[in-house]
């Protein structure tokens, strides 16, 4: 029989694909079926939704039924409404429930889920953007317990979307909202005041937020663990400052792109932040290097920090983050690229950081390829990502010279 790339049969996929009195439906019992699916990875469960147009989700459906406590159909596009309320209906402890992707999905699904499905604690509905109000509410109304929920580019969503899910479900843990770009500070204030166990926030490119909104989730949401606010180019020091004053356990922090930051701010985090394991500072341009000596003092847990297009940090910032409380055991991820001041200087004084597995240089100048090799005499399995100029020819006979373009290399 006919092999695809993941070794599975074209025959099994068929198998998914005939009426429910498919030998499978006939001869496997229900713990039988659920074990075989068990062993199915993501890749192969949608790759089977796509073939049966969505009969193999009810074909799992019936014969698991209330055995089913995860499932995942991430990019079955197959997958709608229809199989999803057959699902809904048989399915009714399901827990975990990955749609990420599924772009036939409506608001009709989550109005099934609400309905049937009361123990969902985990829901992925990213880019189903035929998602809106109507579900947050119905999820609000049938779904209490539910801890996790991602409607990243769901634009349609609103404020009063995020109202309604909020005072249905108060034990929300983690919520990613990338690219909800309708979301304004209003979203902000009802999360701050309903979800004091919220650890995770995602707010990606939600253009509309400004301190306003994100202060209320700090003074709110003390748990808070994790913070991605990426491209809210409105935001100030001030969120530092209310990170800093009220959200202690913080871990990871995104807020690339946001350019009014400066170090007076990160220097407020990093003194009140100890557990700072995460940073991405991308385009931050007004930090300097008192930012990372703040950080190298007191976020002794950093592994991954991103400097890219910090065009104020030096080679003595870089120093002081060598030989901080980080360098030796926990730093593995520096992106100094677009840093125009960095040199040599800089690779020598990350040497002794042993744990350090990769480090972005492209477009910065002064470094050179000797700085680069005998950094790895130091740490011979580092990943560096570097170009570099091709050396200018003599001009020609004409006196005019040709251009050349920059060629990437990864070293």
């Amino acid at each position: 029989m006919r092999r695809d790339v993941n070794g599975v049969t074209k025959s099994r996929f068929e198998m998914f694909s005939n009426s429910d009195e498919a030998v499978i439906n006939k001869k496997l019992p229900k713990e039988l079926l659920l074990r075989i699916f068990s062993f199915l990875d993501v890749v192969t469960l949608c790759r089977c939704a796509q073939v049966s147009r969505g009969r193999v989700v009810e074909n799992i459906s019936k014969r698991c039924g209330g055995f089913l406590r995860k499932l995942s159909l991430r990019g079955c596009l197959g997958v709608g409404d229809n199989a999803l309320r057959t699902f809904a209906q048989n399915c009714r402890n399901i827990e975990v429930l990955n749609l990420n992707g599924c772009t036939k999905t409506t608001d009709a699904t989550c109005t099934s889920l609400s309905k049937f499905c009361s123990k969902l604690k985990h829901l992925d509905l990213a880019s189903c953007t035929s998602i809106t109000n109507m579900s947050l509410k119905a999820l609000s109304e049938g779904c209490p317990l539910l801890e996790q929920l991602n409607i990243s580019w769901c634009d349609q969503v609103t404020k009063d979307g995020i109202q309604a899910l909020v005072r249905g479900c108060g034990g929300l843990k983690a919520l990613f909202l990338k690219g909800c770009t309708q979301l304004e500070d209003e979203a902000l204030k009802y999360i701050g005041a309903h979800c004091p166990e919220l650890v995770t926030l995602n707010l990606q490119t939600c253009l509309q937020i400004t301190d306003e909104g994100l202060i209320t989730i700090c003074r709110g949401c003390h748990k808070l663990q994790s913070l991605c606010a990426s491209g809210c180019s409105n935001i100030t020091d001030a969120i530092l400052n209310a990170l800093g004053q009220n959200c202690p356990r913080l871990r990871i922090l995104e807020v690339a792109r946001c350019s009014q930051l400066t170090d007076v701010g990160f220097t407020t985090l990093a003194r009140n932040c100890h557990e700072l394991e995460k940073m991405d500072l991308e385009e931050c341009v007004q930090i300097t290097d008192s930012t990372l000596i703040q950080l190298s003092i007191h976020c002794p847990r950093l592994q991954v920090l991103s400097l890219s297009h910090c065009e104020l940090i030096t080679d003595d910032g870089i120093r002081h983050l060598g030989n901080g409380a980080c360098a030796h055991d926990q730093l593995e991820v520096i992106e100094l690229d677009n840093c125009p001041l960095i040199t040599d200087a800089s690779l020598e004084h990350l040497k002794s950081c042993h744990s350090l597995e990769r480090i972005e240089l492209y477009d910065c100048q002064q470094i050179t390829r000797a700085g680069i090799k005998r950094l790895r005499t130091h740490l011979p399995n580092i990943k560096v990502h570097a170009y570099f100029a091709p050396v200018t020819p003599p001009p020609s006979v004409g006196g005019s010279r040709q251009r050349f373009c920059r060629c990437c290399i990864i070293l």
